[in-house]
């Protein structure tokens, strides 16, 4: 695991805190719009992160299947656990926060805590393992459910994080702030 160590190690050279200005640690943290927000162990995004999982498990299948053998499963975990360690990286420099800021959904975010960030990789490990062990179509409805779910409670979800991040629309944009 020592690249969830260096992972950490990385957040914490950028600047980000280790836990909650706040100074509490909450098991799970609900409300969207506030400075909280990915700021404890869970909170809503802890299910993209978990989707996360699904798909690099995927993907590794995929690519065993593009090779002709399966990839070792330690292999491609491993593959999985650097691109999520990656993406916490990357989606806590000052460039994505920004992008995300510059949406109505994402006003209060300032990047993620580090204990957070952690949680997002446990979340992606706890994903990949499922689709491992789960049916495909199990793993195809869980993570609709989840999309759907999140989607109609917090107007955001891993779909639409994605469109915003990579071109925003305006009638997401309208929509995500409720008008």
């Amino acid at each position: 695991m020592a690249i969830v160590a260096l992972t950490a190690a990385i957040l914490l050279a950028m600047g980000r805190t280790a836990i909650c200005k706040c100074g509490t640690v909450e098991l799970w943290h609900g409300i969207v719009n506030d400075s909280g927000n990915s700021q404890h162990l869970t909170d809503w995004y802890s299910f993209s992160h978990v989707i996360h999982g699904f798909l690099f498990y995927t993907g590794a299948w995929l690519i065993g299947r593009m090779i002709g053998k399966p990839l070792p499963l330690g292999i491609a975990f491993l593959l999985a656990l650097g691109l999520e360690c990656a993406w916490e990286i990357a989606e806590n420099t000052n460039t994505i926060i920004e992008r995300y800021r510059a949406t109505n959904i994402a006003l209060d975010y300032y990047g993620d805590s580090v204990l957070n960030s952690m949680s997002d990789i446990l979340m992606m490990s706890l994903g990949f393992f499922l689709a491992r062990f789960w049916p495909v179509g199990r793993t195809v409805v869980v993570a609709l459910v989840m999309e759907l779910i999140v989607g109609a409670w917090i107007r955001d979800n891993l779909t639409l994080n994605i469109i915003m991040l990579v071109h925003p629309v305006e009638a997401i944009n309208q929509w995500q702030a409720g008008s």
